[in-house]
């Protein structure tokens, strides 16, 4: 189905609070992944989400273009793990709405061969996930929440797909700055990579106000309703790397990684994109 230029791009990855979490589709309460399906000009969303969506918008202006450099700063990521570190093995924890353009398509057209689980624990993102992935070799979608790494891991769909004794890209990408400090995120990290092999990946972006003093208050005001959203410095997010070789040129603002010759609206301006993000290696 050809989508517009918009929705080219996936939703930034949230989780909805303990107290929020939905069992069976709600569209009365906002999700985050549909409140970013608005912004980028898709079509999965309500009321409710478009409310959210609107007063985002208003309050953090370069909202859409921090989305489509968290969007590059992804296929970048991947498409470098895939032809240069030869990952053959991805797990992408919190992935959003699918559109064109998701780590499947990228990674499958370098090495066919290659291996990837989604994960999320919204039901719309599920049943969107399972239709796009149908009949697609090497892709499955599983239901988990990111703050139970080892469901995540013991999944038998997962366990089916990837082989835990070989390298694995780890992508947590928008989706940390959704765990509250005192549910530990950098806990979270460690259950997640400390059972990977050496030579896996971590791959992170994370949304911070060290660029834009309008950040944290945009984002806490216009997601309480559904999601906890919590800004963290540079130093913050680079201790989610510790123990791991940070590859080249480490934690950065996401147009600025790494980046090629496609044009970039926030190249100029990369604090505008309100997103640190790296590549880290396990040794």
């Amino acid at each position: 189905m050809e989508e517009s230029a918009a929705s080219d791009i996936p939703a930034m990855r949230l989780f909805v609070t303990d107290d929020d979490r939905q069992d069976e589709f709600r569209p009365d309460i906002p999700s985050p992944a549909r409140v970013y399906n608005y912004i980028l000009g898709g079509k999965d969303h309500y009321p409710a989400d478009r409310v959210v969506a609107e007063n985002t918008m208003a309050a953090l202006p370069s909202a859409r273009h921090a989305a489509l450099e968290n969007r590059g700063f992804l296929r970048r990521a991947v498409r470098h793990l895939a032809a240069e570190a030869g990952v053959r093995q991805f797990l992408d924890i919190g992935t959003g709405l699918p559109s064109y353009g998701q780590v499947h398509e990228i990674v499958q057209e370098i090495a066919p061969e290659s291996r990837i689980v989604y994960v999320d624990n919204d039901p719309v993102v599920l049943a969107h996930g399972r239709d796009m992935l149908h009949g697609v070799d090497g892709t499955a979608i599983v239901r988990h929440d990111l703050r139970d790494p080892e469901g995540i891991l013991a999944d038998p769909a997962l366990r089916r797909l990837l082989d835990l004794d070989r390298p694995v890209a780890l992508l947590l990408v928008a989706v940390l700055h959704f765990i509250a400090d005192d549910e530990d995120p950098y806990g979270l990290v460690r259950r997640l990579v400390k059972p990977l092999p050496a030579g896996s990946h971590l791959v992170i972006s994370h949304a911070t106000d060290d660029g834009d003093d309008e950040v944290e208050t945009a984002l806490k005001d216009n997601y309480k309703t559904s999601s906890s959203a919590h800004v963290r410095t540079h130093a913050q997010v680079e201790a989610f790397f510790a123990g791991l070789e940070l590859i080249e040129p480490g934690v950065v603002w996401t147009p600025l990684w790494r980046p090629d010759e496609a044009s970039s609206p926030l190249r100029e301006t990369p604090g505008r994109s309100v997103c640190w993000a790296g590549v880290a290696r396990k040794p």
